[in-house]
């Protein structure tokens, strides 16, 4: 299995890739690292607004994680061994990639924290778009924890421009919130992966600056005032 890579091969790429944080970042400052669960499989779910994420993330993770990664990434044979070492596997973005999905469960049960980006691509606005069901799918199937995470500042990396000026990046800030599970469903209908994707969306957005939060602003909003009511 892809995601089988030997764990010292893996760590050289992840030192390499802190390497080249440490030079063309500031930062990344992390908050929340306590929530990553120690142990066990789990599903990191992050907002995505540049190349640089699907490195950013393994690279202020205390644990090995596997992570699905566009299949166009595999095309050339470097990158396709890079993303292979550090445990990616390709998803097909155009269609329902039922095989993916299927990797992605097996990564989960296995014990692996899984990396997705539930909104399918980058967003090149800042805001946060609308998440597609594959990750409520997989967290239904497996049982396993859900870790939102937030990343603050790659939007603004300039490439490649970004590797000849060293130390001179933008701010990066990585937020990871506290694991949770979907709401509970006695059938995965597509109904209940609907809403779970809003929950796990939600999730993601409150750990965004407002300005950031794009189509889930609202529901923000409205789970704030829900919290608020319930104090009182």
């Amino acid at each position: 299995m892809i995601w089988r890579v030997v764990p010292v091969s893996y760590w050289l790429v992840v030192s390499f890739i802190r390497l080249c944080l440490a030079l063309y970042v500031k930062g990344p400052t992390v908050e929340g690292i306590e929530n990553v669960p120690r142990t066990g499989g789990a599903i990191i779910v992050s907002n995505h607004m540049n190349n640089a994420d699907p490195c950013v993330v393994p690279g202020i993770m205390p644990r090995r994680i596997a992570f699905m990664a566009k299949k166009e990434w595999f095309k050339n044979p470097l990158g396709a061994l890079l993303f292979r070492l550090i445990g990616a596997f390709p998803v097909d973005r155009q269609a329902a990639d039922l095989g993916a999905l299927r990797e992605a469960t097996r990564v989960v049960n296995e014990g692996l924290p899984l990396l997705m980006f539930p909104e399918g691509t980058r967003s090149k606005d800042r805001q946060l778009h609308q998440g597609f069901p594959g990750t409520a799918l997989v967290a239904y199937r497996t049982g396993a924890p859900i870790v939102p995470v937030a990343i603050i500042g790659t939007e603004t990396i300039p490439w490649p421009w970004v590797f000849v000026r060293p130390f001179m990046g933008p701010r990066v800030l990585v937020r990871i919130g506290k694991p949770f599970y979907p709401p509970k469903a006695e059938r995965i209908t597509s109904q209940a992966a609907k809403a779970a994707t809003e929950d796990i969306m939600r999730h993601v957005a409150e750990l965004l600056p407002e300005q950031y939060r794009g189509y889930y602003r609202d529901a923000v909003a409205a789970h704030a005032a829900e919290q608020a009511a319930e104090r009182v």
